[in-house]
C-alpha cells in the first residue's frame, strides 16, 4: 500500500455528551454451571459492580468505584443486601412467570434493565425501568405517564396489579429522575480521567479494486461512541452504503469503517461526497472523497514490479561475483568466504428495592 496523508478538516462543533447509568439484573432457571442471580452495574456502557449468587457479595469492577465510600460509607454493604434481596425475589418470580407461559423444564431467563441518562449539554433526563422473560420484551415503564405497558398477553396480569400501586410507581420516578441522576454524576466525576477520555482516529479511504467501493476507515478512537457516515452536500446517504462493525484494536482503541458504491458516481461529483467521522463529545472530522487520496494496491504496480528488478539484478551481481573468484584458487575462495557479509541477503447502586411478585 502507498502512504498517503489524507486531508482533513476539523468542523469546531462539539457535540453534546449523554452519560448513562444502568444496572442489569438476570435470574436464571435450568442453566448448567452459572449463578441463578446475576447483577452488574454499567456507567457509559463500562461495568462498574458485580453480584452473583455464589459470591453474594457485590464488588467494584473499577478502582475509582471505591470512591464511593468517601460519599456514603454503607454503600457497599447497603447495595449488597439490595442485591441479595433481588436475588430471592428474582427466584420466586422466574417460577411464578414459568407457570404462567405453561412451562415445566428447560432454560428461562429473567432479567430487568433499569437506570438513567443525562446529556451534559442540555441537561435533558430520562429514566427507564424493562422486564425481559426468555429474550423477549415482557413489560416497561412508561415514566412520563406513570403506567406499565404490557409487551405480551402473560403480562396483563403483572400490569393490572402494578398499575394500582401509584405510590411504588411514584417512588420509581423519584428514583429514576432524581436518585439515579445524582448517582450517575457521582460516578462519571470518580472515573472521569477514563470514562472522559477521548482519542481522535486517523482517517483513510482504502479502495481494493477500480470497481470496489470506497472504505472510510477510522482507527485509533476512544471511546467506542462514535459514528461514521457518507454525506452528498448537506444530505447524508444511505443507499449504497454500507456501514461495518465498530472492532477493538489490540491497545485499547478502536477501529471503524463505511464503505460507499461509487461506480455510479461520476468523476466530476467526487468532490461533493465527504466521509464523516463523530465521536461523542468531541469534534467532528470530515474527509472529502478524493480519488489523489485513496490508498490502493492495485494502482502501484510499476513500483512494486521496479524493486523486485532492483532485488534480482542485486542477485546476480552477487552470483556473478561467486562465479568469478571460483575461478581462482582455493585461498582466496576461502577468503571470499570469510569476508561475505549476512547482511547483504535478502531474506481485547442497586439502590431499586422491587421485590414484589409478578
Amino acid at each position: 500500500l502507498k502512504k498517503i496523508k489524507v486531508k482533513v478538516v476539523i468542523f469546531d462543533i462539539f457535540l453534546s455528551v449523554t452519560h448513562t447509568l444502568k444496572y442489569f439484573n438476570t435470574a436464571s432457571s435450568g442453566v448448567p454451571n452459572f449463578p441463578e442471580f446475576v447483577a452488574v452495574g454499567m456507567v457509559d456502557d463500562v461495568q462498574t459492580v458485580h453480584y452473583d449468587s455464589n459470591t453474594r457479595r457485590l464488588q467494584p469492577k473499577q478502582e475509582w468505584m471505591k470512591e464511593v465510600t468517601a460519599d456514603d460509607p454503607q454503600y457497599w454493604n447497603i447495595s449488597t443486601q439490595n442485591a441479595f434481596g433481588d436475588q430471592q425475589s428474582y427466584k420466586v418470580n422466574i417460577e411464578i412467570l414459568k407457570q404462567r407461559f405453561n412451562q415445566t423444564g428447560g432454560v428461562h431467563i429473567y432479567q430487568r434493565m433499569y437506570g438513567c441518562q443525562r446529556d451534559d449539554k442540555t441537561g435533558e433526563k430520562n429514566g427507564f425501568d424493562k422486564f425481559g422473560y426468555d429474550g423477549a420484551d415482557f413489560i416497561s415503564l412508561k415514566l412520563k405517564e406513570g403506567i406499565w405497558d404490557a409487551a405480551k398477553r402473560e403480562a396483563e396480569i403483572t400490569k393490572h396489579k402494578w398499575d394500582q400501586d401509584e405510590a411504588e410507581i411514584e417512588r420509581l420516578k423519584f428514583y429514576l429522575n432524581q436518585i439515579c441522576i445524582q448517582w450517575l454524576q457521582k460516578f462519571v466525576n470518580y472515573g472521569k480521567s477514563s470514562l472522559m477520555r477521548t482519542e481522535l482516529p486517523s482517517v483513510s479511504l482504502l479502495q481494493k479494486t477500480p470497481s470496489s467501493p470506497v472504505s472510510c476507515h477510522a482507527t485509533g478512537f476512544y471511546p467506542d461512541r462514535a459514528v461514521m457516515s457518507w454525506w452528498k452536500g448537506e444530505e447524508e446517504l444511505h443507499e449504497d452504503v454500507d456501514h461495518g462493525e465498530i472492532l477493538l484494536n489490540p491497545d485499547g482503541t478502536f477501529q471503524a469503517s463505511v464503505d460507499l458504491k461509487v461506480s455510479s458516481v461520476p468523476p466530476e461529483d467526487w468532490s461533493s461526497y465527504k466521509c464523516v467521522f463523530q465521536l461523542s463529545g468531541v469534534k467532528e472530522i470530515t474527509t472529502t472523497l478524493d480519488k489523489t487520496q485513496i490508498r490502493t494496491n492495485w494502482g502501484n504496480n510499476t513500483a512494486v514490479i521496479a524493486a523486485v528488478a532492483v532485488v534480482l539484478a542485486l542477485v546476480l551481481v552477487l552470483v556473478g561475483v561467486g562465479l568469478l573468484l571460483s575461478t581462482k584458487n582455493k585461498g582466496e575462495r576461502w577468503r571470499w568466504k570469510q569476508s561475505f557479509n549476512p547482511s547483504l541477503c535478502f531474506c481485547f447502586s442497586l439502590n431499586d428495592k422491587r421485590r414484589r411478585k409478578r
